[in-house]
């Protein structure tokens, strides 16, 4: 009931009418809509509880990683307590990143140099603007501020657990007798209430007067999301609003005002920045690949139109998922780039496994024109890679391979098998096996390598790239004599270099433990564009040959499966990536087993041709019976009984059942490897410790094939002997067979859920039967010596007892 309550309190203050605010006190006792209320009061209190936290965190992050230089005024002078007026802000590395009294000489050509000057001008400038925000805090109040500083850090934490310690389960659901869960209750829905009052109902009501004022509330309306965007733009409003109202704050000195004004900015400004960068980013890069791929699937912006008409939802949902993938396999592969480089190279790019770096805090901390610069050049170096990999090369085949394209992505709903149900399949298991597959990791990196090396050598840059490998494999002594000439040779401030070098030196895992230093090659900006223009070519030729090669192998093997008929080209593209990944490894294996001579030849492909068999059996088992008979049961239990009356006869495609089945199987594995220690979970986590080189045919059939086999079987084959046979024993009505025959299936799985629920209920109130009863009337315990019973026990005295309290 309190769910339903929260979710028609949230209607009666969105609806906007007089009459829905008086009649509200007899709306909560109401029992319409009850099940519809339930379910949105639960999704308020979800996202009151995740914002809740969320603050709490935030408020953390403030308290503990520090607040901004503009909101902390009573910060000492940067340049008090001994430290050099140019140091480089909190963070840094102590004494190197103090800067020389006298300016460092200009490098010579082909000198030793340890930074790129554009990550030194970067510095300089957040350095600059930290110093000219702190000048301008400098002369406030200090007393006042650090009580306010002292009053975010005045909590006591022992009071906080004494709390949590007396608000038990009970209290909290009336079970020790008391009506204290009353006042729990009432006090979750007032909470709940002020805090959509605060968070939802202002900043709504706030953007929607602004836009009907501006005139914009059609072009709002047009957008399907007008919620959202009104929500936005109200909370916009109101970091405007806040910033204001902060700065007059400042100038009349009203220090407790000024930071609760500050802090509420804050609060905002982390809101909507993370709003921008998950949500609204993604969003942006899936529309670009979309209309950078419309003449791949022979469809125009119209189209697209059409479809964000007809389901805009789930239309804009698809494409901030296709923009998440592309931002996490970027990511992923700069990542590999990282490993591969000199650490150095990339130090315009945030290294996401770096232990200091914190977005929350650059959040914080960084002024609202950085974080919009920094949106403004992400979303313009992803949108050139998307059409220098993409748009380029589509138009490329379109004229030299003028049949290509386009791709056929239709779906036919009259195919007996479900083609969005098999997308399904090679996207979540397909496609993930083979991104898993270590190898393929490590030819990607080989790969990157040697156009590394290749590069480095044609272009003098190879210092620059990789590193000099003499210098690697010197001492720690020798490393700091250069680093050390390096700082002499070097224009570049030693304030940037030490922050720098100290950022590279936990790039890479296991990699070098310092800062690496280059040799800088003559007419160096030149071989910087000329590798660059080198790069733009090597991914134009990639991606021409990942967009024809995989399709056209696939498009040849299945013509001689289906002949002339066009199939999902996600089908033809799989296929014929599988047949390249399988030919590049056979061809790597037989160079390495080549030097190894006949006999080691022969012995190899006997141990392979063994191990293939064992995997087609076990293949055959979990990848081909257990599937099919999960997805048959599912669509008897779930599908069936929701898609088809009575009347009318279910028809089931074992194809589809598999497909679907697959899906499922992996779920199934994924939340047992999560859940709790029972036998099905330590069999599959001993499977997979073997792995496939290992694999034990005998353990997987009898360990976990036979018993899963045996638990499904059961649930399909029962069901249908008691409706089948048993019933029509009884001389029920044919309708009546033919109901039971239809609803058993779902009747038995409701009674086995009932069942769990029932046996999990019983066990917690024993629990709590123990636990009330111990805590009433245990004294004390005593721990006893275990004594083996023995049947000799006239032999010999028995040994003594001892005990401790």
């Amino acid at each position: 009931m309190d769910t339903a309550e929260e979710g028609r309190i949230y209607k009666c203050l969105f609806t906007g009418s007089v009459s829905s605010l008086l009649t509200l006190p007899l709306d909560m006792l109401s029992t319409d809509n009850l099940l519809a209320d339930c379910l949105q009061g639960c999704f308020v209190v979800t996202c009151t509880l995740c914002a809740f936290i969320s603050l709490v965190w935030l408020r953390e992050q403030i308290v503990h990683g520090g607040a901004p230089i503009w909101l902390e005024h009573a910060a000492p002078p940067f340049n008090a307590a001994g430290h050099h007026q140019n140091e480089a802000p909190a963070g840094g590395n102590g004494a190197e990143n103090v800067a020389p009294e006298q300016p460092a000489n200009p490098p010579a050509e082909n000198a030793v140099v340890g930074e790129n000057p554009d990550a030194q001008d970067e510095q300089a400038e957040e350095e600059e603007e930290e110093n000219e925000e702190e000048d301008d805090a400098g002369g406030e109040d200090a007393a006042d501020a650090n009580n306010g500083v002292q009053d975010d850090m005045n909590w006591n934490a022992l009071e906080w657990d004494r709390a949590a310690e007396e608000l038990t389960w009970e209290r909290m659901l009336g079970l020790d007798g008391s009506l204290v869960f009353l006042e729990h209750v009432f006090w979750v829905v007032s909470l709940n209430t002020l805090f959509i009052l605060v968070f939802a109902f202002c900043p709504y009501h706030i953007g929607h007067f602004s836009l009907v004022g501006l005139g914009f509330e059609e072009h709002v309306q047009a957008s399907h999301f007008e919620g959202l965007i009104t929500t936005i733009v109200g909370y916009i409003l109101l970091a405007i609003t806040l910033i204001i109202c902060h700065g007059l704050a400042t100038l009349v000195k009203f220090h407790r005002s000024r930071r609760l004004l500050g802090v509420c900015y804050i609060v905002v400004k982390v809101s909507l920045l993370v709003v921008v960068e998950i949500g609204v980013f993604p969003l942006i890069c899936g529309w670009w690949l979309d209309i950078c791929s419309l003449e791949m699937f022979d469809a125009t912006l119209k189209d697209r139109e059409l479809s964000f008409q007809s389901a805009p939802g789930t239309t804009m949902f698809l494409h901030w998922l296709v923009g998440m993938v592309y931002v996490f396999y970027f990511a992923s592969f700069i990542l590999l780039l990282r490993e591969v480089l000199r650490p150095g190279v990339l130090w315009f790019l945030r290294n996401l496994n770096d232990p200091d770096f914190n977005p929350v805090q650059e959040m914080i901390h960084l002024p609202i024109y950085r974080h919009l610069r920094r949106f403004i050049l992400s979303v313009i170096v992803f949108g050139s890679i998307v059409l220098l990999m993409l748009w380029l090369p589509i138009r490329i085949i379109k004229s030299l391979l003028p049949h290509f394209l386009p791709y056929n992505v239709m779906l036919y709903s009259d195919a007996p098998v479900s083609e969005l149900s098999l997308e399904l399949l090679l996207l979540q298991v397909v496609l993930p096996a083979l991104l898993e597959q270590g190898h393929t990791r490590q030819w990607l990196k080989g790969l990157v390598r040697a156009w590394t090396v290749t590069a480095g050598y044609l272009l003098d840059l190879h210092s620059y790239l990789l590193g000099d490998q003499e210098e690697n494999e010197n001492s720690a002594n020798q490393q700091v004599n250069n680093n050390q000439h390096a700082r002499n040779n070097n224009a570049i401030p030693v304030v940037g270099e030490g922050l720098h070098a100290a950022h590279q030196a936990i790039l890479q895992q296991g990699g070098p433990v310092g800062f690496q230093p280059y040799r800088r090659p003559l007419n160096f900006p030149l071989r910087i564009f000329l590798l660059i223009v080198f790069m733009c070519i090597t991914l134009l030729i990639a991606s021409l040959i990942c967009l024809t090669l995989p399709v056209f192998a696939g498009r040849w093997l299945m013509s001689f499966w289906t002949g002339t008929a066009k199939i999902h080209e996600l089908y033809t593209a799989a296929c014929g990536l599988y047949v390249c990944w399988l030919t590049i490894r056979a061809v790597t294996v037989l160079v390495a087993w080549m030097p190894q001579g006949r006999r080691v030849i022969f012995q190899k492909v006997k141990e392979w041709s063994l191990m293939i068999m064992k995997t087609v059996i076990v293949a055959v088992l979990l990848a081909g019976v257990v599937p099919l008979l999960l997805g048959l049961l599912f669509e008897l239990v779930i599908v069936a009984p929701l898609r088809v009356p009575l009347d009318q006869t279910p028809l089931f495609y074992p194809w589809q059942d598999w497909a679907l089945g697959v899906l499922h199987a992996k779920i199934i594995a994924a939340i047992t490897l999560m859940g709790p220690q029972w036998w099905l979970k330590t069999v599959i986590e001993q499977v997979y410790a073997n792995g496939i080189r290992n694999i034990d045919l005998q353990y997987i059939v009898r360990k976990l094939a036979a018993p899963v086999i045996s638990v499904l079987l059961l649930s399909l084959c029962v069901p249908y002997v008691i409706a089948s046979g048993i019933v029509p024993l009884l001389g029920v009505t044919a309708e009546m067979q033919n109901l039971v025959h239809r609803r058993i299936y779902p009747f038995l799985l409701m009674v086995v859920v009932l069942m769990g629920i029932l046996s999990f209920q019983v066990r917690q109130f024993k629990r709590l039967y123990e636990h009330i009863k111990n805590d009433k009337y245990l004294v004390g315990q005593r721990l006893v010596n275990y004594e083996r019973k023995s049947g000799k026990q006239g032999t010999s005295p028995p040994p003594p007892q001892s005990s401790q309290e």
